[in-house]
């Protein structure tokens, strides 16, 4: 019995690796609430290099078996419930800017982002790519695979890099990062 070419591609330690990595995170952004907000933030400062680190060691792969784009399972409702939570746990400490420059606020040319926006569009990425990685089939963990290594290199890795920096500040800067109660308040005003 033949193997398929890219059976051994799918199939392969760094592969494997990065579907276990990509897992833990996705499980961890799922349970966002069961985190207080500095061990949430410290978690991720070790989650986001590892991700890094596995996405840049996936092997390149051609999209062969099909026409049409791999499946996406991560609807734009999931996208957005995954969305306000990060808001929520992020609170004030949301918002960064692009440019980590101190006096870069004082001009126009600042752009901020969030936070909870970069860690929402990874997880749709990775949520997507763990769950047709799961259907088995080698057409579809082939096609997942491509998609994933591509949407890395051209959008998410970038969204994961600027993310960490606006973390690491929050670890290492002066910011309190503690949760308040209104913290709390706010999840109970959401039930």
């Amino acid at each position: 019995m033949s193997k398929e070419p890219f059976s051994e591609l799918v199939y392969s330690k760094n592969v494997i690796e990065f579907a276990t990595v990509a897992n833990e995170f996705c499980s961890f952004i799922e349970a966002v609430e069961q985190f207080q907000r500095k061990d949430f933030v410290t978690r991720l400062q070790k989650l986001f290099p590892l991700l890094y680190l596995k996405a840049a060691l996936l092997p390149e792969s051609d999209l062969e078996m099909s026409d049409e784009a791999p499946e996406k399972f991560i609807s734009e409702e999931d996208y957005n419930y995954i969305l306000h939570r990060l808001e929520v746990k992020f609170g004030q400490f949301d918002a960064y800017y692009e440019v980590f420059d101190p006096s870069i606020h004082l001009t126009e040319a600042a752009v901020e982002a969030n936070i909870s926006e970069n860690i929402a569009d990874i997880y749709q990425d990775l949520k997507d790519f763990i769950l047709a990685y799961r259907i088995g089939t080698l057409e579809v963990m082939n096609d997942a695979l491509w998609e994933c290594r591509n949407n890395f290199e051209q959008f998410w890795g970038q969204r994961l890099v600027n993310g960490l920096r606006a973390i690491h500040n929050l670890v290492y800067g002066e910011a309190d990062i503690d949760e308040q109660d209104i913290q709390t308040e706010a999840y109970e005003n959401e039930e």
